[in-house]
């Protein structure tokens, strides 16, 4: 077995391991994911590093990057209070600005190709951003201008996903965007529960986890795959 699928398995174990436990009441499972969700991000990025078929592909430096800024977003948000949710969104903002940087410098110039999806995407944030924001405003004044700026990244980097080359090979293309979906959905739901919510239930963490991990994972195995093909 090489190197990279050791360190994908052992992800998907940490994966597992550490969704468990953000759906647990129990305090020592909030202590346990001290030492599970740290790991997750350096373990993915091992895998992505040592994968032989992602030398020279187009997405994996800026990934490595994102992965990078997301294990700080993660360690960050470990903490309690507005600051500490300011920060880690602060993170993860960095890593969608390099998932951004490697997505437009493989962007696709047909004029219509996703645009349907970006439609969407902007929609939903316009529909839903600011009332997250307010709703932010009225735990913290900080957080409104955070919740509301690190949104309208996310979001860009979700509709910059759906605009990849066709030189890309499809599969790099479809495996990047549902996983920029998924980070999408995630981090929806991470701010329902923070926000909207006034006593949510446990297993909605454990959701927040869940199609966080997987879509990081789907991000990354889209950047294994994205070699420019051939022409001609």
């Amino acid at each position: 077995m090489r190197t990279s699928t050791k360190w994908k398995l052992a992800y998907a174990a940490l994966a597992a391991t550490d969704t468990a436990l953000a759906g647990s009441a129990h305090p020592w499972a909030h202590r346990a994911r001290f030492l599970t969700k740290p790991v997750l991000m350096p373990v993915l990025g091992a895998s992505l590093a040592t994968n032989p078929r992602a030398d020279g592909a187009s997405l994996r430096t800026t990934t490595l990057l994102g992965q990078a800024a997301g294990f700080g977003g993660d360690v960050l948000l470990l903490g309690e209070g507005p600051r500490s949710f300011a920060a880690g969104a602060g993170s993860f903002g960095v890593g969608h600005l390099a998932y951004i940087a490697g997505f437009a410098r493989n962007r696709d110039e047909a004029p219509h190709r996703g645009n349907r999806a970006v439609r969407v995407v902007s929609g939903a944030w316009a529909a839903s951003a600011p009332v997250m924001a307010l709703a932010a405003t009225r735990q913290d004044r900080s957080l409104g201008p955070t919740v509301l700026g690190y949104s309208a990244v996310l979001s860009g980097m979700v509709a910059s996903a759906q605009h990849l080359s066709a030189d890309l090979p499809r599969s790099a293309r479809l495996l990047t965007a549902a996983g920029a979906g998924l980070f999408l959905l995630s981090d929806s739901l991470l701010g329902s529960r923070t926000f909207l919510l006034s006593d949510p239930p446990h297993r909605l963490e454990a959701a927040v986890m869940a199609t966080y991990t997987a879509g990081q994972f789907l991000i990354s195995e889209g950047a294994a795959r994205s070699q420019v093909l051939p022409t001609g």
